[in-house]
């Protein structure tokens, strides 16, 4: 179960990195206002090393509720690093790099170690290191100047849709004060697959805006799963940061077909 809870964190974004990426040439949006908030939306974009602080999580779908404190490491654009404890027992830990996913479990005693393209596998869809550090940091998950997009102002902020019908649907809410994702829906209507990510609050730390809460709804046919992460204690570019991580002998690997 605990491996779920961590593993969901990146394995419920099944449709996050479907789509071919573009080579990017300027902005393809012609809005100029629109142009403006997207390049606005970059230069703003997290500048840190490394971050580390608790996340505490809560796993929902329709069987059961299941609440776990996680420690958490990110070193940008290179690891991010999950232990779970339940009462203060740890149960299981994950090391996510851009090649490789690795997790291991101690209650059923079992482990995965592989790139994302056995992950991918699994899931009938490509996965992508970048996108899920995006997601936990508040960017937009797919890069808004690689292809054109519709713009909007709605009561909730800014919002952004391709201007082209593709394979997957989105769209990308901007919170107008600090242009952060305010929230990102990915759909892929053929195969009744989506995802839907909100952020209610953000928090500073030493000057960073860095998401205090994040919502994570994940859809597959009639059934769903949520999860709910709240970021405290966070702390930047500490010195030394490690990312402690040996899967114990005797476990069992879950294989991928």
């Amino acid at each position: 179960m605990y491996k779920k809870i961590i593993g969901l964190v990146f394995i419920s974004l099944f449709v996050v990195a479907c789509g071919t990426p573009k080579s990017t040439t300027g902005l393809p949006t012609a809005n100029v206002e629109a142009a403006n908030i997207i390049k606005k939306h970059y230069a703003n974009e997290l500048d840190f090393k490394n971050v580390s602080g608790k996340l505490r999580a809560v796993y929902q779908n329709e069987e059961r509720t299941q609440s776990v404190g996680l420690s958490f490491r990110m070193e940008k654009d290179k690891a991010i690093w999950m232990s779970a404890s339940v009462l203060g027992f740890q149960v299981a830990k994950a090391y996510i790099t851009p090649s490789r996913v690795s997790y291991y479990e101690k209650v059923s005693k079992t482990y995965f170690d592989g790139d994302f393209t056995l992950l991918s596998n699994l899931l009938g869809t490509p996965l992508d290191f970048k996108k899920l550090q995006n997601l936990l940091i508040g960017q937009a998950i797919y890069d808004l100047r690689e292809e054109s997009y519709d713009f909007s102002q709605t009561a909730r902020g800014f919002q952004f849709a391709p201007s082209e019908e593709n394979f997957i649907k989105k769209m990308f809410l901007l919170n107008p004060e600090n242009l952060k994702a305010s929230a990102q829906q990915l759909a892929q209507t053929g195969q009744n697959k989506s995802v839907t990510i909100t952020y209610s609050d953000y928090q500073k730390v030493d000057g960073r805006i860095f998401p205090e809460s994040i919502k994570i709804i994940a859809n597959e046919g009639s059934s769903s799963t949520n999860i709910d992460l709240t970021y405290r204690s966070l702390e930047f570019d500490r010195d030394n940061i490690n990312f402690p991580f040996d899967i114990p002998s005797g476990y069992d690997e879950i294989s991928v077909e």
